[in-house]
């Protein structure tokens, strides 16, 4: 088969991340002018690209985020697979390291290991692992989509990028994001690898 390739990318900004409030999967927040703002940048980066389809999470912010890519009609498709980690009773709530021991201990334990831990009505990294399973599958069974882009959310694309580069759980910290960053990746049958690590050049304003 053809090299497949793949273009991740994180959601763009909204209030709750300036704010520093817990979104997860239960909020389904909206762009704010800066995360459409970024969105537009990105797709007038990319806009040339022939992208056989589109997926996206089931959230809102999501499908924001490639609208420019929509509104070419380009096929898509959502998945809950692709869904923010669920972070339970912390969702919609400020986090804050003087605030929040639990919420900053289970980030502790994923990292020492433990990534069957989870907050309370939350989710754990292998929970999402397990649930974002058949979307991978999905990926390398469709040999015809060649070029395709997926738009997720900061959590979940650690965990996913752990899955397809072949990580433990408890290094996805090594993957870092931003708001509308990209990873690309190649998919050569066997393997995937990443070509761009969290790319935002695309983001920069002329002259900077």
């Amino acid at each position: 088969m053809s090299v497949k390739k793949i273009y991740l990318i994180r959601h763009g900004q909204t209030d709750f991340n300036v704010r520093g409030i817990v979104q997860g999967s239960g909020i389904d927040s909206s762009l704010n002018a800066t995360g459409h703002h970024q969105a537009g940048r990105f797709h007038a980066a990319y806009a040339h690209l022939p992208f056989d389809r589109v997926y996206t999470s089931a959230l809102r912010r999501t499908h924001q985020s490639v609208q420019g890519f929509l509104d070419q009609q380009l096929p898509h498709e959502q998945h809950l697979a692709l869904n923010e980690i669920s972070w339970g009773t912390r969702e919609g709530t400020l986090i804050s390291p003087e605030e929040d021991e639990e919420y900053y201990g289970v980030l502790r334990q994923w990292t020492a290991g433990n990534t069957a831990a989870r907050l309370p009505g939350g989710e754990s990294p292998d929970e999402v692992a397990a649930r974002q399973r058949p979307f991978i599958e999905l990926l390398k069974t469709r040999p015809a989509e060649e070029t395709v882009l997926v738009c997720m959310h900061g959590r979940a694309m650690r965990v996913l990028l752990c899955q397809l580069l072949n990580y433990p759980l408890r290094y996805m910290d090594a993957f870092d994001h931003r708001n509308l960053g990209l990873y690309q990746l190649h998919y050569s049958g066997s393997m995937f690898t990443v070509r761009s690590f969290l790319d935002v050049a695309h983001l920069q304003e002329p002259g900077q």
